[in-house]
């Protein structure tokens, strides 16, 4: 392979910090917003011209399971903070409180054909979402809380000094620039500085998981969800044919969901075979899935009620990326963790499962955002430390958030206390956790209380 070698050169130090975020989707955001609100100078870079990631760019518009089917919710604090501000805009539609865990029929009806909203037939707290309106509500969090912000800039290597991350080189329209910070947090999704950094990853992923299949969601306007369910009731063997139409086109999965809306759907896609971390199989999926979406939108206009004025009314202005680079942190997350319902003295966050069979709630290790050797770097979201399966499963929009928020106050304990982020005083962090909302296992919270 022929090479070229770049000249070496002097990067200009833009900004210097106590905390600097990269990347600001789900778990970037809910890591900036927290640390700037505990005082530190947070610097939050991002590669797009928005906030949100994959809740907003990647339209990926759904958070599924905040709650595991009871009337507790597991997950809050930053989270149901976006639903809380969505909801007084009029952004978003799920169950309300009162109907967490009920297994009343005419609650259950009320809410069945939204997808995961009933599961077992008890009703859980699951949320779709406005991307734009999120878009919105994140800006002004990110204002309110005094993070700086550096939009269209792409965060592309780690900088450091003997095995101590001390900032990132990142990219703009102003050339290449470096800031740095005490602590860094990577919430890239695909551990873009982690693999720069020295510490070590993992990126097997079998490739029949829902993690290894890209996506680039679309949405369709002019449509009517609610002919749609009941065209479903009532022909499921015609619905059937229709889903074996659209597959064919491409040889993987598309499928409607609805929106918060209910004259919009997005239809939701699982394309594999395909990697992240590949520019060509990247630029692949993007132009082939936008052939077939045309055909889609042609089928179902043809078959199937509720789609027959349907339009096509935008397409994820950036990729849906499910699983890649995961850290090779302190402690590893793994299917026996999942299987097991282990228990964690460092739990940051309690998480539903997905899945109908799970009865376990999973409880997130601090060690897994923690790597081995690095110094000043944590990673919060899908890139935490674990393996496939279990990344698999813990890896959406609300746990990503969830580890955020555990990574920010983790860099702001880290620096007030002026040791290193993996001798952070767990205990702290918990208590500053469940202070601002966050849910943690009960055999954690009654442990603090006799400390």
């Amino acid at each position: 392979m022929k090479k070229i070698r770049e000249s070496a050169r002097d990067l200009k130090i833009v900004r210097e910090c106590d905390v600097l975020v990269v990347g600001a989707g789900p778990a970037g955001i809910g890591a900036a917003v927290t640390a700037a609100r505990a005082g530190a100078d947070t610097v939050l870079i991002e590669r797009y011209g928005h906030l949100g990631g994959m809740a907003t760019g990647g339209l990926v518009i759904l958070l599924p399971h905040m709650s595991s089917g009871g009337q507790r919710q597991e997950i809050m604090g930053n989270c149901q903070e976006w639903v809380d501000r969505l909801d007084r805009i009029g952004g978003a539609v799920h169950p309300s409180r009162r109907e967490l865990g009920s297994s009343d029929p005419a609650v259950i009806e009320k809410w069945r054909h939204y997808f995961s909203f009933v599961v077992n037939d008890r009703v859980r707290q699951s949320v779709y979402l406005d991307p734009e309106l999120l878009k919105c509500v994140l800006n002004d969090m990110v204002e309110e809380a005094g993070v700086n912000l550096y939009l269209h800039s792409w965060g592309c290597r780690a900088l450091t000094e003997g095995n101590r991350v001390i900032g990132v080189a990142f990219e703009s329209k102003e050339g290449r620039q470096a800031i740095l910070g005490r602590v860094t947090i990577d919430t890239t999704g695909d551990g873009d500085i982690i693999a720069s950094s020295g510490a070590g990853y993992e990126g097997s992923m079998d490739s029949e998981l829902r993690s290894a299949q890209l996506a680039l969601v679309f949405r369709l306007g002019n449509v009517d969800f609610r002919a749609f369910c009941a065209f479903q009731d009532s022909n499921p063997d015609k619905w059937e044919e229709t889903k074996k139409k659209i597959f064919a086109l491409g040889k993987f999965r598309l499928a409607p969901f609805p929106t918060n809306r209910n004259d919009v759907m997005w239809v939701n896609n699982w394309v594999p075979g395909r990697s992240c971390l590949s520019v060509e199989d990247l630029t692949w999926t993007e132009v082939n899935v936008r052939k077939i979406m045309r055909e889609v939108r042609d089928i179902l206009a043809a078959e199937t009620p509720g789609f027959e004025k349907g339009f096509i009314l935008d397409t994820a202005s950036q990729l849906g990326t499910r699983g890649s680079r995961r850290l090779k942190g302190m402690y590893r997350y793994t299917m026996n963790d999942v299987k097991n319902g282990t228990e964690f003295d460092d739990a940051i966050a309690l998480l539903p499962s997905l899945r109908k069979t799970d009865e376990n709630l999973f409880q997130i290790p601090y060690r897994t955002l923690v790597p081995q050797n690095v110094e000043g770097l944590l990673a919060a979201g899908r890139c935490f430390s674990s393996d496939g399966p279990a990344n698999n499963l813990t890896n959406l929009i609300p746990h990503c958030v969830a580890f955020g928020e555990a990574a920010g106050l983790g860099a702001v304990l880290a620096n007030e206390a002026g040791v290193s982020v993996r001798d952070v005083d767990v205990q702290a962090l918990q208590r500053r956790l469940t202070a601002q909302g966050a849910v943690l296992p009960d055999r954690v919270k009654a442990a603090k209380a006799l400390a």
